[in-house]
């Protein structure tokens, strides 16, 4: 009996303990949730204003407004070389978790693909990852952004439109206003799976976009882009695209336009439309205290 009460005690005592070290363990967690919500205070917008990625494939350093979610969709064309010919329609949701970290999802609703064997059609791969803003500009250094996307492959292999393998893209980021233009580098690393084999194939991106305001909400957008080479089947290619952007109201812009390649392997034309939406805040916005009077 009397060694069952003191075992009795110990477990009492280390009860106690624990019940204690929990209670001190979420305090010190609520307060450090409560100073990361001060950090994050000062990050509202005074509007909703869109932070289009389209059209073109470098993707802008800055990131979706805190708390916004934001959907961009679009339909394209592809013609090749080869004379084939590639549809598709998809898009990017995107979501301001932090002040400097965006959540972002692109996806392929619809891809056709016509050639020799005829057409085939599906959904496309998705794409996960985040993009995290290290530096915003100032006068003399650009904004700059790293993210990370990791390809799901959800498109048909079968009927040869994805390879049903897994890929990696590692993107370096920088973005700056400069004499009225606004301009947009990217330079990308890429490990893409091998269809009939393990490992990966390795290639880079580099992106040069530029735009500028011509008349009124009438913005003009071009890119130069290329990729080194992937494997024997998909060589070095160097491209440029073209395109018009029109910001409806400030949560909606509109684009269209060509994309023309410079060299073999690059597409021999693409056509594309498409448009930019910011949904809404899903972060419930602080009232602001009135200067002045303390009564307010």
């Amino acid at each position: 009996m009397i060694e069952y009460a003191v075992c009795q005690k110990r477990v009492c005592y280390f009860l106690r303990c624990t019940v204690m070290t929990l209670a001190v363990c979420l305090a010190e967690s609520n307060l450090a949730f409560g100073q990361w919500l001060g950090t994050q205070t000062g990050c509202y917008a005074d509007s909703i204003v869109a932070n289009p990625n389209r059209p073109t494939v470098a993707n802008p350093a800055d990131i979706t407004q805190y708390g916004v979610l934001e959907v961009e969709y679009g339909w394209d064309r592809f013609w090749t070389e080869e004379d084939s010919r590639r549809k598709s329609v998809g898009g990017l949701v995107k979501f301001g978790m932090l002040c400097d970290v965006e959540l972002r999802w692109g996806t392929t609703s619809f891809l056709s693909l016509t050639g020799a064997s005829g057409t085939h059609q599906s959904f496309g791969d998705n794409w996960l990852g985040p993009q995290i803003r290290v530096h915003r500009q100032t006068k003399r250094v650009p904004t700059l952004a790293f993210s990370y996307a990791v390809k799901i492959p959800s498109a048909s292999t079968a009927a040869g439109l994805g390879t049903g393998r897994v890929d990696h893209q590692l993107t370096f980021l920088a973005g700056k206003d400069l004499m009225h233009f606004h301009l947009d580098f990217n330079a990308s690393q890429f490990l893409i799976g091998r269809p009939n084999a393990s490992g990966f194939d390795r290639n880079q991106q580099l992106n040069l976009a530029f735009s500028h305001f011509i008349y009124r909400s009438l913005q003009f957008t071009g890119e130069f882009y290329g990729q080194t080479e992937l494997n024997q089947t998909s060589p070095a290619f160097a491209s440029t695209l073209w395109a018009l952007t029109h910001t409806v109201f400030p949560r909606l812009v509109i684009d269209g336009g060509f994309e023309s390649g410079l060299t073999s392997g690059a597409p021999r034309l693409h056509v594309f439309v498409g448009a930019t939406y910011s949904i809404a805040n899903l972060y419930p916005v602080r009232p602001r205290t009135r200067s002045g009077n303390p009564a307010n």
